[in-house]
């Protein structure tokens, strides 16, 4: 009896063992046990025996969803043609001399169509295609551009578009998160992040003949490469603080560091073209350079920080305000200006003709002086670019709101008469109304002083007759 109880006692304690040990094997060693799946392994989790914690969030400041999410939407895809355009009145020639194509990007600053960009992105295009993040295609015209701070402003007929508000430039700070959103080698609506390096830096990339360019640029560390030109830099709240614009570079890809306009000079740079259709500067007319601790030793300064006026041009806003040869400025309306990158972002912000506070140190004592800012000509008044009503052999006329409408057409210009020349050619009568120059709609004659300013080779026009027949012509245009 003693030795059945024994062997009892044996049997139950292997059988629990063998229990025991087939759970933990299945618990711990036998990870293919009845799941056929990865995602059955992370939910039993198996594989990684982690606890979820509702305590591990991300931070608000190192939160980039929603900034991303809210500027995507209103960052283009700028496609661009080179050379005589698509359209060729000979067959041959677009066999043989095929059009050349570039992209870059742009930002949609406002919900009727004004998109910024990079002036290098649509330099010499001879027609301009944007493509929004829903991969809609609408044909822009350029409204206008400026070479010296590298801008330009280009709009679409839409409505309701999704844009970017404007940020402060002014109150970013070195080591402040930002996204940089473009369209890099043709990968469309790429998001990347960095901090801000440094403000009002000079890279020495834009050249003017009348040496007017203006380098303040917002450093960044977010990943920018080709394709990214004419793209937004953002804060965390979505909203536009620069124009990527750049890279410092040896193999012409990103190798750390990226340079973006501040939209402090945007605004103004946008404003002017949308307003006059060309850039009103307002110049001090002062050479001038930055102040260092040897330029402050040859020059017998007290400071080693500021900007060093080497010479005052006859006639200009600065000698009239009494500026003269040594004075070290250091102030523009309150802000303070170490370089010269930042004295030319705070007066490139003003026009022709407004008044600027500039503080100057002369002597060892602080003074300032209101100075009335000129253009490059010498005057304080600011020029509207002319519009052509005769072009090229044909007088032109805008028409009146309820003749579009009793046409149908929501904009459109007139061919008041046709002497000799390509519309001529092209057997263009007289009454004949321009609705489209290449799939761009053409609203007025100032528009059409737009369009077809950058159009070279054949010319698509589109229109109706003064009976309201659609007509097209093919124009070869010098």
């Amino acid at each position: 009896m003693r030795r059945s109880l024994i062997f009892l006692l044996v049997l139950c304690s292997a059988f629990i063992g063998a229990v025991l040990g087939t759970l933990f094997t299945i618990r711990y060693l036998d990870t293919d046990y009845s799941y056929n799946s990865i995602e059955e392994r992370q939910n039993s989790r198996l594989v990684n025996n982690f606890s979820y914690d509702s305590a591990v969030r991300v931070p608000r400041e190192l939160n980039f969803e929603f900034a991303s999410k809210l500027v995507t939407p209103a960052v283009v895809h700028i496609r661009t043609n080179y050379g005589k355009g698509d359209f060729s009145l000979n067959p041959l020639d677009s066999y043989f001399n095929p059009p050349a194509h570039s992209s870059g990007s742009g930002v949609i600053i406002s919900d009727d169509g004004y998109i910024v960009t990079n002036y290098h992105v649509i330099e010499e295009a001879t027609g301009i295609e944007i493509v929004m993040n829903n991969n809609q295609r609408l044909y822009a015209k350029i409204i206008g551009k400026d070479p010296t701070t590298d801008l330009a402003l280009l709009k679409v007929k839409a409505k309701n578009l999704p844009f970017l508000k404007y940020g402060d430039s002014d109150n970013i700070t070195p080591g402040e998160w930002v996204l940089a959103i473009g369209n890099p080698f043709d990968l469309n609506s790429t998001v990347t992040a960095g901090i801000i390096s440094a403000k009002a830096r000079n890279i020495n990339i834009l050249r003017d003949r009348n040496n007017l360019q203006v380098e303040s640029f917002i450093q960044t560390d977010a990943a920018v490469n080709p394709g990214n030109s004419g793209g937004a830099l953002v804060n965390l709240r979505g909203e536009l603080i620069g124009i990527n614009s750049a890279i410092a570079t040896a193999t012409g890809s990103y190798s750390g560091y990226s340079f973006a306009i501040p939209v402090s000079l945007v605004k103004k740079i946008m404003d002017d073209l949308l307003e006059f259709g060309q850039v009103q500067r307002g110049l001090l007319g002062v050479q001038i350079s930055d102040v260092s601790a040897s330029l402050a030793e040859d020059q017998g300064l007290d400071v080693v920080q500021g900007v060093f006026v080497s010479r005052v041009n006859e006639g200009s806003a600065a000698e009239k305000s009494g500026i003269e040869r040594g004075d070290v400025i250091t102030r523009v309306n309150g802000h303070g200006v170490n370089s010269v990158s930042e004295l030319q972002e705070w007066v490139a912000r003003n026009r022709p003709g407004q008044t600027v506070n500039i503080g100057y140190r002369r002597g060892g004592k602080e003074s300032d002086v209101k100075v009335v800012l000129k253009n490059y000509e010498g005057s304080e008044k600011v020029n509207k670019k002319e519009i052509l009503f005769e072009i090229q052999g044909a007088v032109f006329e805008d028409m009146s709101y309820s003749e579009l409408t009793r046409l149908n057409v929501d904009g459109g210009v007139r061919v008041k008469s046709v002497m000799d020349g390509s519309w001529k050619k092209a057997r263009m009568a007289p009454g004949f109304i321009i609705t489209h120059i290449d799939k761009v709609q053409v609203d007025n004659v100032e528009d059409l002083n737009r369009i077809l300013d950058i159009k070279k080779g054949g010319v698509l026009i589109e229109g109706v007759s003064a009976k309201g027949a659609k007509e097209t012509f093919g124009v070869e245009w010098p």
